[in-house]
């Protein structure tokens, strides 16, 4: 029997940001013994990239880019829900080869689109994102990093009045030692390269594409 049609027209879903077909080919290709690890690698992953490149494009909106991360996490949660402790094991070592950033936008800031965009890019490249969601709070970010063992955390601020906050959670590293075990890196529409110096960032980036180079850059993936 043949896999590549239902693993094509998983991929095909995806692409076409359809979480209702990509749950019925995920469901199927899970009852076929293929490696969970090897749909996502080969066909998952992928596929959100030709979602995302479409998107810097000016093909794709943001709706697209929305739909297909829901469709790629439905896929990911069917596909990965017969998996062993072991196989689960092997997945996050897979994972962190890539490197694991914890994202979230600061604290008192409720906007997240943009923050969901960087996020959405930075798990099609590959990476593994632990994204924390709005209103975090500074001591959160650094909790979360600890937690899952993080290489960079990304703070985003819209606001006038929350941007001091992202200065906050560098405070926080500081004061607790760990200022040197991660790369902080900063976005949104307030912020800018000089502000991120002032505050002492490791990096910033205008928009997602952007976002995605910097941290390649910084985990020097590329």
């Amino acid at each position: 029997m043949s896999h590549t049609n239902p693993l094509k027209k998983l991929e095909e879903a995806i692409i076409n940001c359809d979480e209702e077909e990509a749950k019925k080919h995920a469901n199927e290709i899970s009852k076929m013994g293929i490696d969970p690890l090897e749909v996502i690698e080969k066909y998952l992953t992928p596929a959100v990239k030709v979602v995302g490149d479409r998107f810097e494009q000016g093909e794709y909106f943001l709706t697209h880019l929305l739909m297909a991360g829901e469709a790629m996490k439905a896929s990911v949660e069917i596909l990965t829900s017969g998996m062993s402790e072991g196989e689960r094991e092997e997945m996050n070592k897979r994972k962190r080869k890539t490197g694991r950033i914890v994202i979230g936008t600061v604290k008192g800031d409720i906007h997240d689109i943009g923050k969901n965009i960087v996020a959405t890019l930075l798990k099609a490249s590959g990476f593994d994102v632990h994204d924390l969601g709005k209103d975090v709070d500074s001591v959160e970010f650094v909790k979360k990093a600890e937690e899952v063992k993080a290489d960079i955390i990304a703070l985003s601020a819209l606001l006038t009045v929350t941007q001091p906050y992202q200065a906050e959670v560098i405070s926080c590293l500081k004061e607790t030692g760990l200022r040197d075990k991660y790369k902080v890196i900063l976005g949104g529409g307030i912020t800018n390269k000089e502000w991120a110096e002032e505050i002492g960032a490791d990096g910033w980036a205008p928009d997602a594409s952007e976002a995605v180079v910097l941290v390649k850059r910084l985990l020097q993936t590329e």
